[in-house]
């Protein structure tokens, strides 16, 4: 299944026109239709903004998974903001923050 069917495929189920899909991601109606039929390659920036829009992975719309959330779990903000502390730590602290992470899920098993 191409990306093209997969968009609207996305729209329907969302019960959307393809005026106002055209309208979120800020092209004409003429233009978002030339997607929906393959005739025109969808630039990668509007992509992100559907697969945000319908909570589905970019691996879903290209079709490499029929999976929504494709291969892995879609990560929320405060999932994100904690791997981008992580991987700001130096080696040491990745150490310790390993080690106090293990500790806590120690505790919060033994209390469950």
């Amino acid at each position: 299944m191409g990306y093209y069917q997969r968009l609207r495929d996305l729209k329907e189920d969302a019960d959307l026109t393809q005026k106002e899909v055209a309208q979120l991601i800020g092209v004409s109606v003429n233009h978002y239709g030339k997607y929906e039929r393959g005739e025109t390659d969808i630039p990668f920036e509007k992509v992100v903004i559907l697969a945000r829009y319908y909570n589905v992975s970019l691996d879903y719309i290209a079709g490499f998974t029929n999976n929504k959330q494709g291969g892995a779990k879609m990560l929320n903000e405060d999932e994100i903001r904690l791997i981008d502390c992580y991987t700001s730590l130096n080696e040491r602290n990745k150490g310790k923050l390993d080690l106090f992470s293990e500790q806590l899920l120690e505790k919060q098993n033994r209390h469950s």
